[in-house]
């Protein structure tokens, strides 16, 4: 008698949790609005896991109901939260513990400047490791609009952080390196 395992694609939705969590803090830009984003987007997978293709990226998959579902959030309210009472504003300006966390500041400073179709394009691409293939099935664009949107956030980015071709930028995250390397290195 032949034990077959058949894994069900909910067992796996744990593992994609931090990727899940860091996109969207990317899009909220603030950690309790991407913690209900990622909830959101994994009680709809759970729910609609019957839709979902055994066989094709469930990462992907994860990747596009989250984004849908932030853009269509953001459609409903037709406005960004203000911080009127400087929150936000003062967590920005602690004071780092050491040179690396400066340089973090400041990328994340110059990262929230860009428009949402470019870090989005670059979160995905750069950061989470996405081909620009994957990145354009996710958002519905064309894939040369994605390379655009990325290839822009980069030259912003730089441009932003007074950064040239032979500049270091002293980060500690992979990530964050990964989502401006290619600045330096031409287009993947």
């Amino acid at each position: 008698m032949k034990n077959t395992v058949t894994t069900d694609p909910r067992d796996q939705l744990v593992d994609h949790l931090p990727a899940l969590r860091a996109f969207a803090l990317s899009l909220t830009r603030e950690g309790a609005s991407a913690d209900d984003l990622v909830q959101d987007t994994i009680v709809k997978a759970w729910t609609n896991m019957d839709k979902f293709q055994a066989g094709t990226n469930l990462r992907a998959w994860l990747f596009t109901i989250l984004r849908n579902t932030f853009y269509s959030a953001r459609r409903k309210t037709k406005r960004e939260v203000s911080d009127t009472d400087g929150i936000h504003a003062a967590r920005q300006a602690a004071k780092p513990d050491h040179d690396g966390k400066l340089a973090m500041r400041d990328f994340r400073h110059a990262f929230q400047q860009l428009p949402d179709e470019q870090r989005e394009a670059l979160i995905l691409v750069g950061a989470s490791g996405f081909s620009y293939e994957e990145a354009a099935e996710m958002t519905g664009v064309a894939v040369g609009t994605v390379k655009s949107r990325a290839n822009r956030g980069r030259k912003k980015l730089a441009e932003l952080l007074d950064l040239s071709g032979t500049d270091e930028l002293d980060l500690t995250d992979q990530a964050t390196r990964a989502v401006i390397a290619n600045n330096y290195t031409g287009s993947r």
